[in-house]
């Protein structure tokens, strides 16, 4: 059974920084695009960035030069350093596997940027 486990979230105050992780059980793990999306309250849940096999990454333009998405094939876990956080930031991040034909989703990490 593939599962995707999101760790690493939190409460932060404007202008901190968090670590989150996410650790996936897919035997093929190094030819998955993972990504990260979130969703916010009363809101749709949005794409915020990719990193491919090969390791060529993609963000949101709200987010670009503030994440960091990374990934360790050897832990089959990838990583999303989210540095100069915004109340806007907040929301439920969300892991995410694909190869196109196969699809997996995390359950979500509670993140929130609040003085």
């Amino acid at each position: 059974q593939v599962q995707l486990v999101e760790s690493g979230g939190g409460l932060v105050q404007p202008g901190g920084s968090l670590r989150l992780s996410c650790a996936a059980s897919i035997s093929s793990f190094n030819v998955y695009t993972m990504a990260w999306y979130r969703q916010a309250p009363g809101s749709q849940r949005e794409y915020v960035t990719f990193i491919a096999p090969d390791g060529t990454t993609n963000y949101v333009g709200s987010v670009k030069g503030r994440f960091t998405i990374s990934r360790d094939n050897a832990k089959k876990t990838i990583y999303l350093q989210m540095n100069n956080l915004k109340p806007e930031d907040t929301a439920v991040y969300y892991c995410h596997g694909s190869t196109g034909r196969q699809v997996y989703w995390g359950q979500g990490t509670q993140v929130t940027v609040s003085s």
